[in-house]
């Protein structure tokens, strides 16, 4: 089933994102500490049967440790992501359980970004969208090309705003 099929009619899907990829740079250095410390260990323990059950021991530690320090951070940037639609804001993540928040364009009343300068050598940044009513404020960290979707999402609250103003005529 299509992203767009889950839709109501009417309104059509403009822009999929996941956080930038600069947040797994960390869980990588990690998952190559891990992985160098695991051949590490095993080249030092003498071969032999004696060796065995250290051997599988530290193969498993390395397993877990991969698993931690990579996995988790990959699955939880996988299944977080952000979708303009012509209509509002999408936001989901989870990766046992998935939660959600839907925020309407025509509520939305700001959006602007900022970069440091690592941020924009890497081309990602913080978007801050504000919103009426009891939501406020929405930070979204480490959004790709923030510049782009910033001047999208500006885009897509004015031309709702125009069709709404449409439909009360």
């Amino acid at each position: 089933m299509s992203m767009d099929s889950r839709l109501p009619p009417g309104e059509r899907s403009v822009l999929t994102l996941h956080p930038h990829w600069k947040i797994l740079l960390r869980p990588v250095l990690l998952l190559i500490v891990v992985i160098a410390a695991a051949v590490a260990l095993l080249i030092v323990i003498p071969a032999g049967r004696e060796a065995g059950p250290g051997r599988i021991a530290v193969g498993v530690i390395a397993l877990v440790l991969a698993v931690t320090a990579f996995g988790v951070p990959f699955l939880r940037w996988q299944t977080t992501t952000y979708r303009l639609t012509t209509r509002r804001l999408q936001l989901r993540n989870g990766i046992l359980t998935r939660s959600g928040r839907d925020f309407p364009l025509i509520r939305i009343s700001d959006a602007s970004f900022s970069q440091g300068p690592i941020d924009r050598l890497v081309g990602s940044g913080r978007l801050v969208v504000e919103s009426a009513g009891e939501h406020g404020q929405l930070v979204l960290n480490q959004i790709p090309d923030v510049q782009q979707v910033q001047s999208t999402l500006f885009q897509l609250v004015e031309d709702e705003q125009r069709r709404l103003s449409r439909e009360d005529r």
